[in-house]
């Protein structure tokens, strides 16, 4: 246990930051899982709209600091590209 203010105060500033990095995460890791089922159905419109949704939710999460830049692109890249050949085979 902290024994410092300082400490104390760090210990509190810990937990709120853990709270809101955990909610982003959730989010993110919805939108993803969202998405990757509206792909799997072959439901392009739907897939269409929830991925505008994921990039969305993906960019704000390089915003806040949740995810690396690079990672965040990688699974637009991916996802696009599965997109892609969905509208393809439609």
């Amino acid at each position: 246990m902290a024994n410092h203010v300082s400490a104390i105060k760090r210990a509190r500033q810990t937990e709120r930051r853990t709270e809101v990095n955990r909610a982003n995460r959730s989010r993110v890791r919805s939108s993803l899982r969202a998405v990757r089922e509206a792909l799997a159905k072959g439901d392009l419109n739907a897939a269409q709209a929830q991925y505008r949704q994921t990039v969305s939710a993906l960019d704000k999460s390089v915003q806040k600091g949740v995810l690396h830049n690079n990672t965040a692109s990688r699974y637009k890249s991916r996802l696009n590209a599965r997109l892609q050949a969905l509208a393809a085979k439609a």
